[in-house]
């Protein structure tokens, strides 16, 4: 099992999450702050649970509501199954909201109200609670209503618009870019949020767009067209802002270089033999070497096919000039440096079968240690009872509750 940040020492030891979210976007929140330590209750409908159970490569997994995809972003959390439906359910939340510190939901707008337990009902049983509502749009505007998934905030953001190229744009990214985005903004938000609630005790409503987490996170190619109004435009490996700056053939593979300074671009065609490129007035200037891209991409391949990708690799970067292999995930993930870092955890699988569990840790160590969850995803209700104890509910009143259905 990968090591984690000893207990007292966490980043967000002593913080209680609720966590009523499903599939990825909020999940993924979830995840970010039970790997800092926090105690991350997931707040599950009894008999159904997150969508993501049911969703992943094996489909044997999902049938055991232990789908890939929800047991990739749910480790470290506990399960509780309450039926907010039922007035006993809602009865449990307040109950479990008066000693939370988070509460992160991720429903379509105006559901939480409509179940009786939103922002103004919950301030009310704590003040001091950081309410974290994750959507699409926003809580307000007229697209606050719809509804969204990672592909409908892609193409409104423009991110399919500049992904690909001409021939084969609008083309998506090949993960959900935009849930993780949108996960990874809210995690960020609660952990400022509980920075100022440690100064002030004033608790917080946080109302993440994850249509706004994707402009933000496209940078310059938002900041370009803001600032000096030009469209931008699909430009496949490309980087627009440097030339030679992109995916290069070699004679195994591809290989990913970025020269985009002068020295770098001077080492670049010493090392692949062809220095004579510094003295082409095609090639001269920065600008120009982006106007000419296509004929010094050629140029620099007639060099670069005479070794491997991972050779070059190893020369390019040793000598200062950025360049990598494009791997496959799972090349990639077996990489020695992630090993070293312990960035990938082994646990026991939820529900004892005999094999182990990879799922990713935290991209962040903390003096020195790197971060892994404590314990494997929750099985559908796995903590209900212990958590209603916590809760001040004996075991009479826990069964009562099961039997009407409210958890």
């Amino acid at each position: 099992m990968t090591p984690s940040v000893e207990t007292g020492t966490a980043l967000l030891d002593g913080i209680r999450v609720l966590d009523l979210t499903n599939v990825l976007a909020g999940p993924y929140a979830g995840y970010q702050l039970a790997l800092q330590g926090a105690d991350v209750i997931k707040i599950e409908m009894p008999g159904a649970g997150d969508l993501a159970r049911r969703l992943g490569a094996d489909r044997s997994l999902g049938d055991d509501l232990l789908g890939a995809s929800f047991l990739a972003q749910n480790a470290g959390k506990r399960s509780l199954t309450l039926n907010l439906k039922d007035p006993a359910g809602r009865d449990a939340l307040l109950r479990a909201v008066r000693d939370a510190d988070v509460l992160v939901e991720n429903f379509r707008p105006g559901v939480m109200d409509r179940l009786g337990v939103g922002w103004e009902v919950l301030r009310k049983e704590n003040p001091a609670l950081i309410y974290c509502a994750i959507s699409g749009f926003g809580q307000t505007g007229p697209m606050r209503g719809r509804p969204a998934y990672d592909q409908i905030v892609q193409g409104l953001s423009g991110m399919m618009s500049v992904t690909g190229t001409a021939e084969v744009t609008p083309l998506r990214s090949g993960f959900p870019v935009a849930d993780t985005l949108g996960g990874m903004a809210a995690a960020y938000a609660v952990a400022a949020a509980l920075v100022r609630r440690g100064r002030t005790g004033q608790g917080a409503l946080l109302d993440v767009s994850m249509l706004e987490a994707a402009l933000t996170a496209m940078g310059w190619v938002t900041s370009n067209y803001l600032i000096t109004g030009r469209t931008p435009e699909p430009m496949g490996n490309e980087n627009f802002t440097a030339a030679p700056s992109g995916t290069f053939r070699t004679a195994d593979g591809h290989l990913n270089i970025a020269a985009n300074r002068q020295q770098q671009f001077a080492t670049l065609c010493r090392l692949i033999g062809r220095p004579e490129l510094l003295d082409d007035p095609r090639y001269g200037h920065p600008a120009d070497r982006k106007t000419h891209r296509d004929e010094l991409r050629a140029e620099i391949e007639t060099g670069l096919v005479l070794r491997t990708a991972e050779e070059w690799e190893e020369v390019l970067s040793d000598a200062g000039v950025p360049a990598a292999r494009v791997l496959t995930v799972p090349d990639a993930l077996g990489l020695e440096q992630l090993a070293v870092r312990h960035f990938v955890s082994k646990l026991p699988f939820p529900d004892g079968r005999d094999r182990m569990l990879d799922v990713l840790g935290s991209p962040v160590q903390v003096d020195g240690a790197p971060i892994g969850p404590a314990f494997p995803p929750p099985l559908l209700g796995e903590h209900t009872d212990a958590v209603l104890a916590e809760l001040g509910y004996v075991q009479e009143e826990i069964e009562q509750l099961k039997e009407r259905g409210a958890v």
